[in-house]
This record gives C-alpha cells, structure tokens and sequence, in this order.
C-alpha cells in the first residue's frame, strides 16, 4: 500500500497510552491481507521444525523455587467464570493451561482440526520473529499497523468507520452478553472465526480490527505517544520507544500489540477502537494472540 500521513491515536476514547492524537507519515509497505493462519503456520512447522515457546518446558534457573509441576509446558487460555463477578479483574478469567500450545490453542484436549483458516494463535513474539525471517518478512511497526487499519478512513473511531454496528450487522469478531460470562456470539462466533468471515477494511485487509490481538515490532510505554506530540511535522516512520516500560508491572518489560480480540467488549476491553492499543508480554502467548506480518517497499 502507498504511504501516507494520519493522524494516530484515540482521541476520548478514555485510554491515556493512546492519547494525545499526533501526526504520523509512514513509507509504503505491504502487509499481508489477514493474520497468519494455522494451516500456514503448519507449512512453517512442517519446513524447518520449530518449536514454539509455548510447547517447550521452562527454564528451572529462570524460576528459582518452582517445582517440577510448576515447569511444564503451556499457556494462557481463557477460562469464563461460572459466575457473574462484582468486579472486572483479568486475572479471574485468564488461567495457564498445561499442553495449551498453537496445536492444542484451548489445552491438550482441544485442536486445530477444521481450523486451518482461523488466525495461528499462543503464539509468543519470539515465535513471530521465527516466521517472520523463514517468509522473508517482518512485523509491523505499531505505525504501520494503525495506518493500514485505518484503511484510508482517518480520525474514525473503527477501522471500518464510526458506527459499532453499521446496518445492524457485526462488522468483526468480538464479544457481545455479559463480559466474561457469557458470550451470546451474536456475530456468530464464540472463539475465533477464518480470517476472511467478516468484510476488509477500505485497504482490503482482514481482521484488523477483533479475532485476534497481532504483535506489532514496538516497545511498550505508555507515555510514548507524549514525545511523538512534541516532534515538529509528522513524526516519521516512527520505531517505538527503545526500551518498554509497563508501569502495572515494572519488572516486566511489554510489546506493543494491536487490534483487539474476540474477548474485547464494551463493558471490559474496547481495544478493537482503531487507535487504541494493547501490551504483552513477549515471552508469553494466549488464546486470542497472532500475528501478521509486513514487507518494505522498494
């Protein structure tokens, strides 16, 4: 896609790392059309036998203390309460699964059969990285990756324009009932749906916005869009911070990831809001984390 200037961010949108709007001029890119899916992952796989993060064991000396139970293989998977809560706290419904890996994305007992076109998920940046150099590709800066979300539609509150539910119809995959107890899959789908179920952005590219969360290459701070304010014009091509700094957890330094999932909701997550943003935590996956990928133009 030809470059271009937008403005970035989420303007009263009540996310303050999103905040304050600024000038942004990217180059041309090309970006893959949907996230990466399982079949496509499989074919990685298949070609050089890479082993994802989430399918090897831990590292005994990177968790002094664990026991051997505590070192097995697996992932983060969402886990519904059965209850309603009187509060909205993450930990209550994300829960580390044993065996839960790219095959097995819910845990050993689920698979990927008659998934091959639902975006790859659990997987951890290092994992993107491996794909990325295997297809001669890389990911996306945090900027590139609003720019094409946005899909020529600037300052729009969705990358599909302002209205949540244009024509009465869900325009991408993301959670409607009550957060997170029950999900009445109104758009039709309860996890994650093939990566071309519901309409391209004005770019022609699928699910930027819902299905599934996508790393971006950037370092995560939450001030950062306060410097990028600052630079006189449109800021450049920007590269993110040089460091992440997440200040929920110091100790554990984020990448910026982007999009939203099918558990973001209007009562816990709207991060499907184009110019709003996520974080994770490069050595980990979950159920509802993928990638895609870029390529610079000549």
């Amino acid at each position: 896609m030809p470059g271009g200037t937008f403005w970035m961010g989420c303007q009263r949108c009540g996310m303050r790392d999103a905040e304050p709007v600024h000038l942004v001029s990217v180059h041309g890119f090309w970006m893959d059309r949907h996230p990466v899916t399982n079949a496509e992952f499989a074919r990685f796989v298949a070609a050089t036998g890479y082993v994802t993060v989430a399918e090897r064991p831990l590292d005994p000396q990177e968790y002094p203390g664990a026991t051997p139970a505590q070192l097995v293989a697996g992932s983060a998977v969402f886990t519904p309460p059965k209850r309603e809560l009187p509060y909205l706290r993450y930990l209550d419904w994300w829960r580390f699964v044993p065996g839960a890996n790219w095959r097995h994305p819910e845990g050993p007992r689920s698979s990927i059969d008659g998934r091959d076109a639902h975006p790859v998920v659990q997987i951890a940046y290092e994992d993107a990285l491996a794909y990325a150099r295997w297809a001669g590709k890389r990911l996306p800066t945090e900027a590139e990756y609003e720019f094409a979300a946005r899909g020529g539609l600037d300052r729009k509150r969705y990358s599909w324009g302002d209205e949540l539910k244009p024509g009465g119809r869900w325009p991408a995959n993301i959670y409607q009932g009550r957060f997170p107890v029950r999900n009445t899959a109104e758009d039709g789908y309860v996890g994650t749906s093939p990566v071309a179920a519901f309409p391209p952005n004005g770019f022609g590219l699928y699910d930027m916005g819902g299905n599934v969360w996508q790393w971006t290459a950037d370092w995560y701070r939450p001030d950062y869009y306060d410097s990028l304010a600052r630079t006189s014009g449109p800021a450049r091509d920007p590269q993110g911070p040089r460091a992440g700094y997440d200040p929920a957890e110091p100790r554990v330094p984020k990448r910026v990831i982007r999009g939203g999932s099918f558990l973001c909701s209007d009562q816990y997550c709207t991060r499907y809001l184009v110019g709003s943003r996520g974080k994770g935590d490069p050595v980990s996956g979950a159920s509802n984390l993928g990638f895609r990928l870029v390529r610079s133009a000549p």
